[in-house]
């Protein structure tokens, strides 16, 4: 029965990927409307043919990678557990049961550990992908560095959430999802604060604007917004890549606005005070705080889904994924698969939040800096350097992108010029 099941599974993913090939590569969808033909918003007007060629290809192999790492993630997580590796695992503790955490932590490891040699791979081919393309400027020993810190971090509060989570289940079979989601609201917040004093200078070095006349602007900007801050911050992203980026990340007294200095070197000063105006613009309309309330409520709903679905499926099929309990660890992966699955099916909804918020910046950094040529050039120097799609098809739109497209993005821009 589970060599019947895995091989469905295999089929059926075989099938979806083919599917999701032909639509990204062949549909020959997001094409440019032809009202907007010739205008500021066509990447004919102001990409070369070169850089359009390069972003048309290196946009749909990320597409279709996109597309299918997910299931592929889920047939992981289906193999560890028919296999019987789950179960294996956990038979290899050599610890009592009143040592949860260290128990927690030997099976988290093993289970990090084989995702991440098994994952492996797929996030080289990323890589490599990016490095070809231009994108990327990291050296591998860099990027592998990164990766080792990714694995210990998640590793490190991995361990912290699944000790509590079992140890909540075993507490309460029937209450257990609504004691985590009550838990997980002081421990996400803290993450949030801590986050850009301790987890990101892992990864980078940020220090203060060294360009202070640059600075002075902007802080001048944020005092029109009433955005009390006294630094921005500047981070080494050059050695890494040639993208551009500026976000505001963190909650309360390590709330910070963040430049890459890749920004810095390739734009103009109104183009990154339009970023800066922008960024402040999420700070003003308190979208942090937003999104921190819908991260709650979804993860409220998401672990209702899950302490419903987890005993169905165990009841249902429990003999054929090895697994007796729901309170026992090996039971993670199954977690893990919900979670993962409930996560893409939702992410047309997430992402639909995330765009409207972002026009929302949009809309008032123009009114903070009344400079709509600075927007539109900065939306096509961000969709050069990353080589993005203007126009991405229809699905791609909905489970990929945070952010509108840039054909949203400039045309909306360029209505203001012409009024």
């Amino acid at each position: 029965m589970a060599k019947k099941l895995g091989i469905t599974a295999l089929l059926l993913f075989g099938v979806y990927a083919l599917a999701m090939y032909f639509y990204i590569f062949h549909s020959g969808s997001g094409d440019i409307p032809a009202a907007l033909k010739g205008t500021v918003a066509d990447p004919l007007v102001f990409m070369s043919g070169r850089e359009l060629y390069l972003s048309e290809e290196y946009s749909k192999i990320k597409n279709f990678l996109f597309f299918v790492a997910t299931p592929f993630e889920w047939l992981v997580y289906l193999f560890i557990l028919i296999t019987g590796l789950s179960q294996a695992f956990e038979g290899w503790i050599p610890l009592q049961k009143k040592w949860a955490i260290l128990q927690s932590a030997v099976y988290v490891f093993l289970l990090s550990l084989l995702t991440f040699i098994v994952f492996f791979p797929l996030e080289y081919f990323r890589y490599v992908l990016s490095k070809n393309y231009g994108i990327s400027t990291q050296s591998f020993n860099s990027w592998m560095r990164d990766n080792v810190i990714d694995f210990w971090v998640n590793y490190g509060i991995t361990v912290v959430i699944v000790t509590v989570l079992y140890w909540l289940i075993n507490k309460s079979k029937k209450k257990w999802w609504l004691n985590a989601w009550l838990l997980m609201i002081p421990f996400s917040i803290f993450l949030m604060f801590i986050q850009p004093v301790v987890i990101d200078p892992l990864y980078n070095d940020f220090y203060p604007l060294t360009n202070k006349d640059l600075e002075a602007k902007i802080l001048a900007l944020a005092e029109q917004a009433n955005i009390p801050t006294e630094h921005v911050y500047e981070v080494n992203m050059a050695e890494k890549t040639n993208g551009l980026n500026a976000y505001v990340t963190g909650i309360g007294s390590n709330a910070r606005i963040v430049l890459w200095d890749t920004t810095l070197n390739r734009l103009s000063e109104n183009e990154i005070l339009f970023i800066m105006a922008h960024e402040m613009g999420h700070y003003v309309e308190k979208h942090i705080y937003f999104g921190i309330a819908v991260y709650l409520l979804t993860l409220l709903i998401g672990l209702w889904l899950i302490a419903k679905l987890m005993p169905w499926i165990i009841v249902h099929f429990g003999r054929i994924l090895k697994i007796k309990r729901i309170n026992a660890i090996h039971s993670l992966p199954l977690f893990l698969l919900i979670t993962s699955f409930l996560l893409f099916v939702s992410s047309p909804l997430s992402n639909y939040i995330s765009r409207y918020q972002e026009t929302r910046a949009d809309l008032y950094a123009l009114e903070l800096v009344a400079d709509p040529e600075a927007a539109v050039s900065t939306f096509q120097e961000l969709t050069k350097a990353g080589l993005s799609e203007v126009n991405p098809p229809l699905l791609v739109k909905w489970f990929r992108y945070s952010h509108p497209t840039m054909l949203e993005r400039i045309s909306k821009v360029a209505n203001e010029i012409g009024k």
